[in-house]
């Protein structure tokens, strides 16, 4: 593993040291004069909107645009919250805050995000969480950005790997600011479910010299957040059983959940982003700059789940079911929802805490370069990025009692209970020292990269310029797991086996949990229940396991590497006509991918090459001066994530079940059309409509067969290409004005009807309908601004012989500022104001997850100089 992480290093220096050069020439600078660029004011709401509408009026493609006023007066705290207010664009609040972007139908990871035109490496702490080709935007505080750009319509200059949309953020540069610039600020954020205050600092410093040719830039963002969740849970599976009843009935082919219950996460969590840019314009030719950007999250995290076990335990245990209630499933089996699972002295109830200390790092290092010839130009970049994220620490307590449960579930249902045993009284689970275990996990990404692009201006009949350019990227994946455990077979540590047997909830309870699920609970939920105290656990229980009792060990199944090497080069021509104009061309590229796994306990890889074609033209006339049409074509790729590439196998020893990747998966494309008109009737004002649609070759698909592994039958989860497509289409409508008196708003709605010819499957990631609209007031003194969202329903993979299905979900935000002096601002900001709960459940009718996360204040001072 360290073999693997020195090439970064080694590159990392390699662009320290031409850094330092960078400097010394800056210093020698300061009496070399040049050009200086003409400074944007960008001032309030309105100033911004009409910043953003001309990036997409100018834009050579379709496009969205947020600029950094904007981000600012929006409560976001990172750029997914920002990005959700463009057209098409939607995001997963499974956090409370935005993690993960959906483009135009598609799904997370087949949209990228690029910073200033680069890959930014990207991890996750969560134990369910796995290396994707999507954005972890949790990292990336909304304070670093300039401005943030989305496109919808590929140029062959472009990098390939997304069909939705591709996001591009564009850090600030200090020769594009005053000379001395400073912006402080500080807020207390408060969260209403775990009822708690929490700091929170940003600041940025940014110099030029009176000629305008060196300037350096530094910010700092610290937050911090107190997290709370609560969670009603079930756990379906692909498992099939049989259930017999009081009268002896047998219904064969039934769906039982492994297990669910009544949930509560806790996270404290402390985000730190700092950003160092450097720029050198030794002459009006040449513009050099570095930059550097470092995201540090550390996250002590508690999950308590009071458990229900019907599959995991009862039904494979033989137990009848009293009058079991049964609902058919899309597959033609049934799936049971309801009914009295019996015999008392069998494992019925369960209280699982899992204790995680965990962590995500993320670094850019990039170097840019470019020169203005006479009628051409040139841009060099260079650079690496890294990320590394996991646990230190995922410690799963778990208690277990014998006894019956009654279950009742419904789409919008999660109620059970156990006859005989008050979830209250935590002596009646004692620890299971069998299912005691730690996961220490780390995933790390790395990739180095460098681009050479030309550009010639020309006059070759209505061509203009040719563009041409070469891209090599050198990407690798990794990630390890260690699995602590305690072998209760060992005669050594049979005392502490016993005496860890022995403990019960109650020892390590100091009482009840908090009252969950205030929003999300029907009458008969589970919302208060005997809770484990962490400090009293690890008195009690780590001091018997970390004496030499749970012993650690390399989890083969669970470690996969890939690395990509990825080649690309394009031609472009960009063509003017009178009031024609655009571009056409075509972009090469050529991958190269091997997936490292265990294979019968020796490392081995899996190889496979591919190269593609990728053309795209963008056309667009301008009907009068204030009216736009545009039209694109093109062909996108996306490569398959890197969990899915991995081929490795993990088998659930519990369940028998188990789950692989596929190394073997094609990439996705998508025939893309768009047509679009844009009105731009006045200043900050705009109407526009397109219409977009997308042929997508495969899409990626989660499904359970059944395999022979070992001399055993085993049923397995792997991802699969569908035999078919998808076929995409859709509408966006903006509308956006400025009605004079300081009022304005702003709204769009993004229709998309994706079908998957030959299946009843519902395109995972998919929305059919997106809104989103903002009122806002400002005077000299005073801004105000009301937001909206709104997603309709989504959709997953398969379970339980149907889809995953997360109900439609809305969501209002508010901010306030009150301009105090020239450089004093004041503003309140609330998220979530409505308390809005996340529903997920199969398309059948089982319910999967209510999630509350509650609504978020904020109240802040900025000051700037």
């Amino acid at each position: 593993m360290q073999s693997s992480r020195n090439p970064t290093h080694l590159f990392q220096r390699t662009l320290i040291a031409s850094t330092l050069a960078l400097l010394s020439a800056g210093a020698q600078a300061q009496e070399a004069g040049g050009n200086t660029l003409e400074e944007v004011t960008v001032t309030g709401i309105r100033g911004s909107l009409q910043q953003a509408l001309d990036v997409k009026r100018d834009a050579t493609s379709i496009v969205d645009a947020i600029s950094s006023e904007d981000i600012g007066k929006f409560p976001d705290k990172n750029v997914a919250d920002s990005l959700q207010r463009i057209p098409g664009i939607s995001v997963d609040r499974i956090w409370g805050e935005g993690r993960d972007i959906f483009v135009r139908g598609t799904d997370s990871t087949l949209n990228r995000t690029l910073m200033n035109g680069q890959n930014v490496a990207s991890a996750y702490w969560w134990a369910n969480d796995n290396p994707s080709r999507g954005f972890n935007y949790s990292i990336l505080a909304s304070e670093l950005v300039s401005a943030l750009e989305v496109y919808k319509s590929p140029e062959a200059r472009h990098d390939e790997g997304s069909i939705g949309g591709m996001v591009n953020v564009r850090t600030r540069r200090p020769l594009d600011l005053d000379p001395m610039t400073l912006n402080l600020s500080s807020e207390g954020a408060y969260s209403e479910l775990p009822d708690e205050w929490d700091p929170q600092l940003s600041g940025l410093v940014s110099w030029k010299n009176d000629d305008d040719t060196f300037g350096v830039l530094a910010s700092f963002n610290s937050q911090q957040r107190t997290v709370r969740r609560d969670g009603l849970e079930v756990f379906p599976t692909n498992d099939l059983y049989t259930v017999t009843d009081q009268h002896g009935n047998v219904t064969e082919n039934v769906y039982v959940p492994w297990g669910g219950g009544s949930a509560i996460f806790q996270q404290d969590r402390q985000r730190d982003t700092a950003n160092l840019t450097l720029q050198f314009r030794p002459s009006d030719r040449w513009d050099l700059a570095m930059n550097y950007v470092a995201s540090d999250m550390e996250m002590d995290n508690s999950n308590q789940n009071y458990l229900f076990v019907a599959g995991g335990y009862k039904i494979p245990n033989g137990d009848v079911v009293t009058d079991p209630v049964f609902i058919p499933t899309s597959d033609g089996n049934r799936a049971l929802v309801g009914g009295v699972i019996e015999n008392p002295d069998s494992i019925g109830v369960a209280d699982e805490p899992i204790v995680r200390e965990s962590f995500v790092e993320s670094q850019v290092l990039d170097l840019a370069a470019d020169y203005e010839g006479d009628d051409w130009q040139l841009h060099l970049q260079a650079g690496s990025t890294s990320a590394e994220g996991g646990s230190t620490l995922d410690r799963n307590y778990w208690f277990e009692g014998a006894g019956a449960e009654d279950l009742n579930f419904g789409p919008n249902t999660n109620e059970f209970s156990f006859p005989g045993i008050d979830p209250l009284d935590g002596s009646a689970l004692h620890i299971n020292a069998a299912n005691l275990r730690d996961w220490v996990r780390v995933m790390e990404d790395d990739e180095n990269y460098w681009q050479a692009d030309l550009s010639y201006d020309v006059e070759l009949g209505f061509v203009t310029a040719l563009k041409t350019g070469l891209k090599f990227r050198d990407h690798t994946i990794e990630n390890n797991r260690q699995n602590g455990s305690v072998d209760v077979n060992n005669p050594d540590i049979a005392d502490q086996v016993a005496a860890l047997n022995a403990i019960t909830l109650a020892d390590v309870s100091r009482g009840a949990s908090p009252r969950l699920h205030g929003e999300g609970a029907t009458s008969g939920s589970l919302t208060r229940y005997a809770f484990m105290d962490i400090g009293l656990a690890r008195q009690k229980v780590d001091s018997i396991l970390d004496s030499g009792v749970m012993t650690y060990a390399e989890d083969q199944r669970a470690y996969y590497k890939i690395n990509e090497e990825i080649t690309a080069g394009y031609l472009q021509a960009d063509f003017e006509s009178g009031r024609l104009h655009g571009n056409f061309g075509v972009r090469l590229v050529e991958t190269d991918q091997t997936s490292h796994a265990y294979i019968d306990g020796e490392r081995g890889s899996v190889g496979r090459s591919y190269r593609e074609t990728l053309p795209s033209v963008n056309v667009i006339y301008d009907l009068s001066e204030d009216i736009i049409l545009r039209a694109a074509a093109s062909r996108a790729m996306a490569r398959p994530t890197f969990q899915n590439l991995s081929s490795n196998i993990v088998i659930n020893a519990t369940s028998g079940t188990a789950t692989a990747g596929n190394p073997m998966l094609e990439p996705m494309f998508a025939d893309q059309f768009e047509l679009g008109a844009e009105w731009y009737f006045s200043d900050a004002s705009l109407l526009a409509a397109t219409y977009f649609s997308k042929d997508l070759s495969t899409f990626v698909f989660s499904d359970t067969q059944v395999e022979v592994i070992d001399g055993e039958s085993i049923n397995v989860t792997r991802p699969y290409n569908a035999d078919k497509g998808a076929d995409i289409q859709g509408i966006e409508l903006q509308a956006q004005h400025d009605f004079g008196s300081g009022f304005g708003a702003l709204a769009n709605y993004t229709w998309t009807d994706a079908e998957v010819p030959g299946s009843q499957l519902e395109l995972p990631g998919n929305s059919r309908d997106q809104f989103n609209a903002s009122a806002y007031y400002e005077n000299d003194f005073l801004s105000l601004r009301l937001s909206y969202n709104m997603r309709s329903e989504s959709f997953g993979g398969l379970t339980s012989g149907s889809q995953l299905v997360t109900d439609e979900y809305d969501q209002w935000d508010a901010t306030a500022n009150w301009t105090v002096t020239d450089n004093v601002d004041v503003f309140l900001t609330a998220v979530n104001l409505t308390n809005e709960i996340i529903n997920m459940r199969t398309a059948d009718g089982i319910p999967v997850g209510f999630y509350e996360n509650g609504p978020r204040y904020s109240l802040g001072a900025r000051l700037s100089f």
